[in-house]
């Protein structure tokens, strides 16, 4: 079934094949919130505000209209408008994953000093692109992590797609910049994405 149809049977009243829905968006969503909240450290409200988002995308499902945007980029934008909020609300519980002594696992196919090596590198990118700007930050997550068009990012953002361009532009150029004096070199866009995979 096709999110489209899924949503005409939900308007129809088979409220329960929104977990279906849920099902399919939910990782991206969740990954999305926590890269939004990492720069403000608040990584532990991730999963509450992905639960927010598709508690406020179930209540407006009846005011989805697919002609002005798809369900993904709708519940993207439900998404970014929430984490905004809470950020504005400045109350929120300022601990990160490394205070509450979260700890990565480390793969048993790699060398310890490897593994090492790959999450140093892995910090270093997430921390050059916690630095950037919320809307250039946003925009490098949903293209590079969730793989989003320039067009669905434009919807999602409220910008042009020839903004949204010169955010990807600048953000690219920001974090090639915090990076160069640890590799010289920006690494290419495929070590770009290995680092962060």
């Amino acid at each position: 079934m096709t999110d489209s149809q899924l949503i005409r049977e939900i308007k129809d009243g088979n409220v329960e094949l929104y977990s279906e829905l849920m099902r399919r968006y939910q990782r991206k969503i969740l990954a999305f919130i926590f890269h939004m909240l990492k720069s403000a450290k608040l990584e532990l409200l991730a999963e509450d505000l992905c639960s927010e988002t598709f508690y406020k995308a179930y209540r407006s499902l009846h005011s989805f209209r697919e002609m002005d945007a798809s369900f993904s980029t709708w519940l993207y934008t439900i998404a970014r408008n929430t984490v905004l909020s809470e950020l504005r609300k400045g109350k929120a519980n300022n601990v990160s994953l490394d205070d509450a002594g979260f700890e990565p696992i480390a793969s048993h196919e790699a060398a310890p000093e490897q593994q090492l090596l790959r999450n140093e590198r892995m910090a270093m990118v997430r921390e050059a692109i916690n630095n950037l700007p919320e809307k250039q930050r946003s925009a490098l997550i949903l293209r590079e992590y969730d793989q989003l068009d320039y067009q669905e990012i434009a919807n999602i953002l409220g910008q042009s797609v020839s903004s949204v361009k010169s955010l990807l532009f600048r953000a690219r150029a920001s974090v090639k910049a915090q990076l160069e004096p640890y590799y010289g070199t920006m690494p290419t866009a495929e070590s770009f994405e290995r680092m962060n995979s």
